[in-house]
């Protein structure tokens, strides 16, 4: 007869796997009512701002800051489901979602014109808490991989 050890996950990866997933799915609530262009979410999310503007401002963006923008959140969301299912494949996913991360705020942070009529925090400094979250997901995600936690 085989002695089988089964390790017990971890407490932290529940809870990092919980708050990947509900991060996620809210940058896939955002990229969703942006692309069906629900002009009142983006008024809400941005008062004082015309949401046509922001509209247009988001389609001037290259498609590589497009295409980022979508790997980014949608990568996210199902690497922080991987992580749940203690999948090694949400290290890849989330890496993924770290480079379109980097690809389309990289692009906001230092190439797209200034929002007009945009200011605050949101528009300055959520790009960068954004792209650090990304990040420190995937290098979680890799350090529990190396640690054999994700299978």
């Amino acid at each position: 007869m085989q002695n089988a050890v089964t390790a017990r996950t971890p407490v932290h990866l529940w809870i990092v796997g919980i708050l990947a997933t509900l991060w996620n799915s809210f940058g896939c609530y955002d990229y969703v009512m942006t692309r069906m262009r629900n002009t009142d979410y983006i008024a809400s999310a941005m008062p004082g701002v015309d949401p046509n503007v922001v509209l247009a401002w988001v389609d001037s963006f290259p498609i590589y800051a497009q295409a980022g923008w979508a790997l980014g959140v949608w990568g996210g969301l199902v690497g922080g489901i991987l992580l749940l299912l203690r999948s090694r494949w949400a290290m890849w996913a989330l890496g993924i979602s770290f480079l379109g991360a980097l690809l389309g705020l990289g692009y906001q942070i230092l190439l797209a014109p200034p929002l007009p009529g945009a200011s605050g925090f949101m528009v300055t400094g959520m790009p960068y808490v954004i792209i650090a979250i990304a990040g420190a997901f995937f290098v979680y995600a890799r350090a529990m991989v190396k640690n054999g936690v994700l299978r």
